[in-house]
């Protein structure tokens, strides 16, 4: 099974429901593929090339994704609101030859030798760049010769630093070879073998939600694209198109559980049959709560661009409250201590691994990081994590976020999960700040919910809370309030950023802290 296949045997099939109510069929976005497929050729790309696309949701980016998903190269995606710098950065280091991008963002890329040799764009002329319709426009709709596998290379998000190109080996050999093993992954453990309607309603350019959206419209299933993520019409288009699966972070089921009761209750939400997530950690409660509303449908993996690790359902997950799951088939998991040395059950470490037949990733155009990431045929990310004796994965935080405060290991993660339990809580964030007794203190930033005041009352209360639930050194020294937390579009926190942002010296005589001084 794959998408092309379908194309083939059952065009009329609808494939696609873009932002704006546009339909797509299996038959008319399959042609679109193949004459892209021959553009790039027709340029001088060939196997191993990258291709870039830095658009917002559309089908523009799936059909990019598809056509050199049969042509053997990369699709590099690059987020659309990038600077222009950043943006610039990732087209140069991926090599990319050819980019499709927004107008916005073309207009303000250079043409100089640093450009793509190949540009193209949507939403509007720009000069220095071909229409993308035109992209194609003269070649053939049928299946070209020679097809091969190609697949993603996703950049990192960069929160720790700039983005790294995650590459994994391209097999020369037909789609259709290597398709049924990615749908094991992303869409089989959820769904039955059936077409369902499969809901896009994060950014395509990020690496999870393009590989379920590409998955599920392999497997036959219909794709409903959202451009961006609004709560009230995520429940609408449930309805509307008998969605049966969507993909989530944790920010996401935040936002729907915090709809009035009455909102949620009026939208038949019963097609539902898996809601998977990922992205960032998810509060036990955030969770909890999705499950007593939607039932036992509620699907958690943990992955990132260099890897998918572990996976865990519903009823497993009720039975240990926490987990991501254990390892997938193919995958080795292994916590390491400092020293290189496994470490026993329930014991914190580096998450190491690697994938049977895939090996571990590459960082492309950085051997240095490449190296540092690995433990001779396994690699991390720089994740943190205990597994139990069954094997169940327990994330903790990043390498870069630790906090090391008194000689103790303090995991942001820990003491965020215990202030969003808090109901006066919108959003919060753990920072460890330079102390010159403990090393670093541990420092929280709490959006607060609307209606709750940033005070110093409201900062006694959560003191108050964290003290009921965490060990003294993991309590916060500090809580300082924010309107809204820097996150990625995928729900991770850039506590490097508030990292930066804040200078707090902390006045320890009473055990707590005065306040911040802000840069």
């Amino acid at each position: 099974m794959s998408f092309y296949e379908i194309a083939r045997q059952d065009p009329a099939r609808e494939a696609v429901i873009d932002p704006d109510g546009t339909a797509w069929t299996f038959g008319r976005l399959g042609e679109r593929v193949n004459r892209l497929s021959r553009a790039f050729r027709a340029l001088g790309l060939g196997r191993g090339d990258a291709v870039a696309a830095a658009l917002r949701n559309g089908h523009e980016f799936l059909e990019l994704l598809l056509a050199a998903g049969q042509s053997g190269m990369y699709l590099v995606p690059v987020n659309p609101r990038l600077t222009r710098a950043e943006a610039q950065y990732i087209l140069s280091d991926s090599g990319a030859r050819l980019v499709v991008a927004a107008a916005e963002l073309a207009a303000g890329l250079p043409l100089d030798d640093s450009a793509p040799e190949h540009r193209f764009t949507v939403g509007g002329p720009v000069p220095g760049w071909h229409p993308y319709d035109g992209l194609g426009a003269g070649e053939r709709a049928d299946p070209p010769q020679g097809r091969s596998f190609g697949m993603t290379m996703g950049y990192t998000s960069g929160t720790t630093g700039r983005p790294k190109g995650v590459a994994v080996p391209l097999f020369d050999v037909d789609p259709e070879l290597v398709i049924p093993f990615l749908l094991e992954r992303t869409v089989t453990p959820y769904v039955e073998d059936r077409p369902g309607t499969h809901l896009v309603c994060s950014p395509l350019y990020h690496a999870a939600p393009n590989a379920h959206a590409s998955s599920f419209l392999h497997a036959g299933h219909r794709i409903v694209i959202h451009e961006k993520f609004d709560p009230g019409l995520v429940l609408r288009d449930i309805e509307r198109y008998r969605v049966t699966t969507s993909h989530m972070v944790p920010t996401h089921f935040h936002r729907l559980l915090a709809l009035p009761p009455e909102v949620r209750k009026a939208q038949d939400v019963s097609s539902l049959e898996a809601v998977i997530h990922a992205g960032a950690p998810c509060p036990v409660a955030i969770k909890q709560a999705m499950l007593d509303w939607l039932g036992p449908i509620v699907w958690e993996y943990f992955a990132s661009s260099e890897g998918y690790l572990t996976r865990v359902g519903p009823r497993e997950w009720l039975e240990r409250p926490g987990t991501v799951g254990r390892a997938v088939p193919g995958v080795t998991l292994r916590i390491l201590g400092e020293d290189g040395q496994e470490t026993g059950p329930g014991e914190a470490g580096l998450i190491y691994f690697t994938t049977e037949g895939v090996g571990t990733f590459e960082y492309h155009n950085a051997p240095e990081k490449t190296a540092a990431s690995r433990r001779g045929d396994l690699g991390t990310v720089g994740d943190y994590g205990q597994l139990d004796a069954d094997g169940y994965l327990f994330p903790l935080d990043r390498r870069d976020d630790l906090i090391i405060s008194g000689g103790v290991n303090v995991y942001p993660a820990e003491v965020e999960e215990r202030l969003l339990a808090h109901p006066a809580v919108e959003d919060a964030a753990v920072i460890g700040i330079p102390h010159p007794d403990w090393g670093r203190a541990v420092v929280a930033v709490v959006q607060p919910v609307p209606g709750s005041a940033p005070d110093e009352i409201l900062a006694g209360r959560l003191l108050d809370h964290c003290r009921e639930g965490l060990a003294p050194q993991k309590r916060p020294r500090l809580i300082e309030f924010a309107a809204e937390l820097p996150r990625t579009e995928t729900g991770k926190l850039k506590r490097r950023v508030l990292r930066d942002s804040y200078s707090v010296t902390p006045d320890t005589r009473d055990g707590e802290a005065s306040g911040p001084a802000r840069r």
